[in-house]
């Protein structure tokens, strides 16, 4: 049995026995059938506002932790021996509403509930599409098209000035919305969310060597082959894409990137 299963058990047995807690779900990858060694812990837990616990104190009854911060989300990060990450959530029953609003369940209901002493909690997660919605309009797959155009001219001007590591992330976002793109014109749209999960395996092999080869180190010449490559594979998704859903593509932009970006791009 993986340590994170075990720890999970811990968790719903603590859940169980704890009359302050109205309500709690667990989501990520053990829900959704994914899971190995490396996976983390994932849970919200859901207090009686009342009798909210002392977070720390909590989460040493799951099990010994070498530290624990709470992230730019809100969320209690504990890191367990192993390097094993448990992201937990404390909110009250009053936030149960608020699960309506997520993008999608990570799995079935019956695989997130943890606790659900009002029945409340279920009937927000009913209310949650199985998979999150995925752009299908051209005005949807287009503004797709351009948020990718958006980042990849930024990571070109911050290059030019110098703002090496400004650039580097700039690129993130840019082969972010790369991915997505890639995801749309391959019908590769599982782990839509966070389209880099699973990558190497969702992505037909040759699409996913071109974007590794589309990477960049902290250095003008790396930076800038990184730009063409990630130019010469958007430029081709986003002809595939707005043929396939019947928009124009913006080709004056088109014959500047090509020319900014070099003659290689051109011959995509």
């Amino acid at each position: 049995m993986l340590i994170q299963q075990r720890l999970r058990d811990r968790v719903t047995h603590l859940c169980r026995d704890d009359p302050a807690l109205v309500a709690a779900l667990t989501y990520g990858s053990f829900v959704s059938g994914e899971a190995d060694a490396y996976s983390d812990i994932e849970f919200w837990l859901f207090f009686d506002p009342a009798a909210a616990p002392d977070a720390p104190t909590w989460l040493a009854a799951v099990g010994e932790f070498q530290h624990v911060v709470v992230n730019e989300f809100g969320a209690h990060v504990v890191f367990f021996p192993g390097l094993i990450r448990g992201e937990f959530h404390f909110v009250t029953a009053a936030d149960i509403p608020s699960v309506r609003s997520w993008p999608a369940r990570s799995g079935p209901a019956d695989r997130m509930i943890v606790v659900d002493r009002t029945g409340e909690l279920r009937r927000a997660l009913d209310t949650l599409p199985a998979q999150p919605p995925r752009p299908t309009t051209a005005g949807e797959v287009g503004e797709l098209c351009g948020r990718f155009a958006n980042w990849l001219i930024l990571a070109h001007h911050v290059t030019r000035r110098g703002e090496l590591l400004r650039a580097l992330d700039a690129l993130t976002h840019t082969q972010r919305h790369l991915l997505w793109m890639t995801r749309l014109t391959t019908d590769s749209t599982q782990h839509w969310l966070t389209p880099s999960r699973h990558a190497e395996t969702d992505l037909p092999t040759e699409v996913t060597r071109m974007i590794h080869g589309a990477t960049a180190t902290a250095d003008p010449s790396s930076l800038a082959a990184a730009l063409t490559a990630n130019w010469r594979l958007g430029r081709s998704c986003w002809r595939q894409l707005g043929l396939r859903h019947g928009f124009a593509v913006p080709e004056a932009l088109f014959r500047e990137l090509d020319q900014r970006l070099g003659d290689e791009a051109s011959q995509s």
